[in-house]
């Protein structure tokens, strides 16, 4: 048995004898020898405790200890129970013997202590040799059943964690982890995606965090996307280095891979679990399985994280093909704008944040809104809603009957749907603004004299059949600069919202002049791998001896 519990493949083993009378030792060593045994004698309970120590550190454990019950320093039976209460060494099975008259009491201390059997000596060379192999085997079969159980409870835990994941690349983390903790050794785990993106993930253990360059893991990319091809189910194979590229289980090391290869249930995409292995040389099993059910349980976490990239991406391309560039706005006389939009980062979802400039008979139209909820639902709605917008602004710009407008449009047309919404009108010539403001963020005011104040305009959410107020009234100076932003902006999980818009107040106030700088100047101070969409307008009256954007 190694330090690790396991048993070697011979079928001869290394017996440790325990014995005080030299002679006795002698005995037994050449009784043991002929048999095909090893033998490792001592002479008493604190040299076999010294001796087994030696051996544990070189990962060298005997197979069975045969222990005299009448030691010198400590009985045969206390001998015992010590082994058993050491976590590496529990499992070595102990046979206990006994030249003297064994009473059925001393039987029971040397099983209740831990212990095997109990031979009574002088015996025939075979009884005590088929005691000693039956020792053996039972300890064999007792660890092999304690090494499958840790190994059960460890994928059950790694299936709980993957399971949880709410991303491809914690999912790949989560796997990889999983996996070098049900082999013993280090793990890389790659998701080819639908369109051919690879995400990848290797074990902790890696003696480096210095990972293949893109050239491996286009390499390993290609190979995935051969050995998918056509294929369904578990499929199990070897690929020797140098086809495997170096570096993913060891810095810069070859090695043959051992792959677990299954595509998703539409074929479109593939989980891969690898491990390091050396040529064809069929590893384990039973880890073998384990791996196999951990591969099976990451595909189908995979699978729906997969469909949402997928929908993420359609979403993402509705808003762009809909919401105008920023160099591309209309022609708005009198009024310089600059908008900003920001997609939620990789691992959150998309939502139904949009602005709109707008042209109108009597000046120019801006807005600013979110559609509560995420994903592909909320997209569509944003883009109903700013073609009704586009629409209603033809004959109508009073932003509160906008507002009233679109409320009715999303009761009739999408009744279990809410938004927000600020819309404001501004009329060039004289400066005058109206602000219809539906459960949105208020607009931002700054001042060209180092002040900012939130316009205060306030009204219910849009799809609930609560009347609109007024519109609020104000006057905009040449210098002044007006800020519409989305929630997506400032919120943060367990921030408290007044406490972000007196950050975003401030951060605003500070910002150098001129509509970019305003924008830009607040997507480094809050934009950074945000939970929710972010959607930004920034305007001012226009000034001829100025560049569009100052």
């Amino acid at each position: 048995m190694d330090g690790n519990g396991k048993w070697s493949d011979t079928a001869d083993t290394t017996v440790l004898v325990v014995d005080d009378t030299a002679a006795g030792r002698y005995a037994m060593g050449a009784l043991l020898r002929r048999a095909g045994h090893q033998v490792v004698a001592v002479a008493s309970g604190n040299e076999a405790l010294a001796e087994l120590d030696v051996r544990l550190r070189k990962g060298m454990l005997p197979d069975v200890a045969l222990i005299d019950v009448h030691l010198p320093d400590m009985s045969g039976v206390e001998l015992c129970r010590r082994l058993k209460a050491r976590p590496h060494m529990a499992g070595l099975p102990v046979v206990h013997f006994s030249a003297g008259t064994v009473t059925p009491g001393d039987r029971c201390d040397g099983l209740d202590a831990g212990g095997e059997a109990y031979l009574s000596v002088p015996a025939e060379p075979e009884e005590i040799d088929a005691v000693l192999r039956a020792a053996v085997r039972a300890a064999r079969l007792r660890a092999d059943d304690q090494a499958l159980a840790r190994r059960l409870t460890r994928l059950s835990e790694t299936i709980f964690t993957i399971q949880a994941a709410r991303s491809l690349q914690e999912l790949a983390d989560a796997a990889a982890e999983g996996c070098a903790r049900l082999t013993g050794q280090p793990a890389a785990v790659f998701f080819l995606g639908p369109d051919d993106e690879l995400y990848r993930a290797t074990s902790r253990d890696r003696t480096s965090l210095a990972m293949p360059d893109e050239g491996a893991h286009r390499v390993v990319a290609g190979l995935l996307r051969r050995l998918s091809r056509g294929q369904s189910g578990v499929q199990i194979t070897t690929v020797p280095a140098p086809l495997w590229p170096a570096g993913f289980f060891r810095p810069g090391v070859e090695h043959d891979a051992r792959l677990v290869l299954i595509p998703t249930h539409d074929g479109r995409a593939a989980v891969c679990l690898a491990t390091p292995t050396r040529s064809v040389r069929r590893v384990s099993p039973e880890k073998e399985s384990l791996v196999a059910r951990l591969a099976q349980a990451t595909v189908l976490a995979a699978e729906p994280l997969l469909m949402y990239q997928v929908e993420r991406h359609v979403a993402l391309t509705l808003q762009h093909s809909f919401l105008p560039r920023p160099d591309r706005l209309p022609e708005l006389p009198g009024i310089d704008v600059v908008v900003r939009y920001v997609p939620a980062s990789q691992d959150a979802e998309i939502g139904g944040d949009f602005y709109a400039a707008l042209r109108t008979d009597d000046g120019v139209l801006t807005a600013v809104g979110d559609v509560v909820g995420h994903s592909l639902d909320a997209a569509t709605v944003m883009v109903e809603i700013r073609h009704a917008l586009r629409a209603y602004s033809v004959e109508e710009s009073d932003p509160a009957v906008l507002a009233e407008r679109l409320d009715r449009m999303l009761q009739r047309y999408h009744p279990e749907v809410t938004a927000t919404v600020c819309l404001v009108h501004v009329d060039p010539s004289t400066g005058r603004t109206l602000i219809a403001n539906a459960g949105h963020i208020p607009p931002l005011l700054i001042r060209d004299t180092g002040s900012a104040d939130y316009a205060k305009a306030e009204g219910p959410l849009l799809g609930i059949g609560l009347p609109h107020p007024s519109p609020t009234e104000l006057f905009l100076e040449p210098t002044d600069r007006l800020l519409m932003v989305t929630d997506g902006l400032i919120e943060t999980r367990g921030t408290d919202l007044a406490d972000s818009l007196e950050h975003l107040r401030a951060a605003a106030t500070g910002a150098l002049p001129g509509l970019d700088a305003l924008c830009d100047t607040l997507l480094v101070c809050f934009g950074h791998e945000r939970e929710d969409d972010i959607a930004m307008l920034a305007l001012r009256l226009a000034d001829e001896d100025r560049p569009a954007a100052g």
